[in-house]
């Protein structure tokens, strides 16, 4: 059963029970009263009645006498102490309460019977006759016009119990409709990112700030959070791709070197396994770097030794030319500070180096330059290239996650736009600075600045 028809079926069964008990006590209650009434009308009748007989008994004949108090709807009598009728009238409709059974009490009673299918109001009191025995003064009176009215009243709440279910039918719809209407709105939606993979949130009426508008809120922000999970982890995804693409590349080609030279070169085979070994290492400490970036970005576990700037660019640039077979040129600009130490994390500087020298290969088919020198006390790497360079609009640019400057080539490449901004969020955190200079046409050179 739906929602909204148990909304429905369950305010219409409670609103139904809630009228039937508010009618029913409200029958009892008014039938109470009336009956009440009617008995102690009776009651009052009798005492009077008694009186003015008591009065004129020995004047005037015992039924002439009852003639003149007999109700118009029922009966009078005197009734010995041997159960016998001295004297009894009987109005013309009620003539059938002359077969009743007669009892005598000793006491006065008033009480309701019921007679052949009717009820009556039956009122008894001692009197003392003319010769001066004891009787009963007996009155039956039939409370039809009472009952009726109590048929009418009972008919009345009956239908009007069924009239105002209703309404209440018709606005437990209407209510049910809309508490279930951000449910089913919220069924539609998430029915529709099913079937079409893409990530939609509720439209929502800011006009009230009930439960159902934070449901939709709730339900919004949780749509919020699994797209910005699920693009973590497209992102780990391209991440990996990306930079998994150049250690594999550079054991591939090493391997290939192995395969044809290498058991005739025993220093080549010495420096493609160290090399394949490097890399290697390299992959398995970047898996365990995008495992945790993918969970906390925050936490990148730096571990920083001093380390020789010249012999540590001379083994990355050394590793990357064999690797991609292409022409690097190393240089030292500033000759007055030799060697240059600094203090850095070295996987994560080679992962940045590479980085930048695999852009520089993409987007360039000449000579890549690595210069490297001190200035204002601050260790300095730079990467030129002479390729297709960055426009002063785009330039801003291509720090932002999956940002690609000539998309286009880029695509051919294989690549993702993810490089540049995970070089600097390598950079931020073993606290290296970026710079990026760039002319369309001409090439880019990028700065590494780390300190001493």
């Amino acid at each position: 059963m739906k929602l909204s028809n148990k909304i429905n079926l369950s305010t219409a069964v409670l609103v139904a029970f809630l009228l039937i008990v508010m009618n029913l006590s409200v029958y009892l209650t008014f039938s109470k009263l009336i009956l009440d009434s009617e008995l102690e009308t009776a009651k009052k009748e009798l005492e009077k009645t008694a009186t003015d007989i008591g009065e004129s008994l020995g004047s005037i004949p015992e039924g002439e006498l009852l003639r003149s108090y007999v109700p118009i709807n029922g009966m009078i009598e005197f009734v010995t102490t041997d159960n016998h009728r001295l004297s009894s009238v009987t109005s013309s409709t009620e003539q059938k309460l002359i077969e009743r059974k007669i009892n005598f009490f000793q006491a006065e009673l008033s009480q309701f019977i019921s007679y052949q299918n009717r009820t009556y109001t039956f009122v008894s009191m001692p009197i003392i006759m003319r010769d001066g025995s004891v009787a009963n003064l007996q009155i039956t009176k039939s409370i039809i016009s009472a009952t009726d009215n109590l048929k009418v009243l009972r008919l009345v709440l009956i239908v009007v119990t069924f009239l105002a279910l209703i309404p209440v039918i018709i606005s437990s719809r209407i209510l049910s409709k809309l508490i279930t209407m951000p449910v089913t709105s919220m069924i539609n939606t998430m029915t529709e990112i099913r079937q079409s993979g893409r990530f939609k949130r509720l439209t929502l009426e800011e006009k009230s700030k009930d439960e159902l508008f934070q449901m939709g809120e709730t339900f919004n922000h949780m749509i919020d959070l699994l797209e910005t999970n699920y693009e973590k982890q497209k992102m780990f995804v391209s991440n990996a791709s990306h930079e998994f693409k150049t250690p594999l590349t550079i054991i591939e080609s090493y391997a290939s070197l192995l395969k044809r030279r290498g058991l005739a070169d025993p220093e080549l085979f010495s420096e493609s396994i160290e090399a394949i070994h490097s890399e290697a290492i390299r992959m398995k400490e970047m898996t365990e770097q995008l495992l945790l970036l993918a969970k906390h970005h925050e936490q990148w576990n730096i571990q920083k030794v001093p380390i020789n700037l010249e012999d540590f660019l001379n083994q990355t640039v050394k590793a990357f030319r064999n690797g991609f077979n292409r022409e690097i040129h190393l240089e030292q600009e500033n000759t007055v500070v030799r060697p240059i130490t600094i203090e850095t994390d070295e996987k994560k500087l080679k992962q940045l180096l590479f980085i930048f020298l695999d852009n520089a290969r993409k987007y360039s088919d000449y000579i890549i330059t690595v210069s490297f020198g001190v200035v204002d006390g601050d260790a300095y790497v730079k990467i030129s290239d002479r390729g297709i360079g960055i426009s002063n609009e785009e330039l801003p640019k291509v720090f932002d996650r999956f940002y690609r400057v000539d998309k286009v080539r880029n695509r051919k490449k294989g690549g993702s736009g993810l490089g540049l901004s995970l070089a600097k969020e390598i950079a931020d955190a073993i606290g290296a600075r970026i710079q990026l200079e760039s002319k369309e046409g001409v090439g880019t050179t990028a700065a590494l600045f780390l300190k001493r």
